[in-house]
């Protein structure tokens, strides 16, 4: 009875473990990164999450909270001067705005609609009138817009280490 106790205990322990796994399901561990050009850091996390786990993440935090993580995601925007910036989808309605950590490097400006990763610290911080109106110029954004462009907004930011695009 013994045995068949322990047999019990060990096979119930696994599926538990295996079933808290799931929890990451967002997350793939195999990505190949040959078919990638690099710019900044390398990009050195473990798990890679996809865009919808990121956006669950960010819903948990609050303004001044941050996250050390890496995902995969398709560029919305980019800076036009620079290349400086580029807003990320994270899911169907809500983007991430992406910074280079300490402004030492840049992105192509022809990237619209490629895939990324990105490895960084993601956050939580409310961006003022005046930056909006910034970015929406660097964008490309007609005066009519920009105007429009009246409050602070809450937004999901990132700064990024590194970024792999996909060619």
């Amino acid at each position: 009875m013994n045995k068949i106790q322990l047999f019990l205990t060990v096979s119930l322990l696994i599926m538990i473990s295996c079933t808290n796994n799931q929890k990451d399901s967002f997350a793939f561990q195999e990505t190949t990164i040959e078919n990638y050009s690099s710019y900044g850091g390398k990009i050195v996390k473990d798990q890679i999450f996809y865009q919808g786990a990121l956006a669950e993440k960010y819903q948990e935090m609050n303004v001044g909270d941050t996250l050390d993580i890496a995902f995969t995601s398709t560029v919305n925007n980019v800076c036009k001067a620079k290349g400086c910036w580029m807003k990320l989808a994270i899911n169907k309605d809500e983007e991430t705005m992406v910074k280079f950590k300490d402004y030492g490097f840049f992105v192509p400006k022809d990237i619209e609609n490629d895939t990324v990763i990105v490895q960084g610290k993601a956050f939580v911080t409310e961006m003022s009138v005046e930056d909006q109106r910034h970015y929406a110029s660097d964008a490309g954004k007609s005066e009519e817009e920009i105007a429009a462009i009246t409050k602070p907004k809450k937004t999901y930011s990132f700064v990024a280490d590194g970024v792999l695009i996909k060619n």
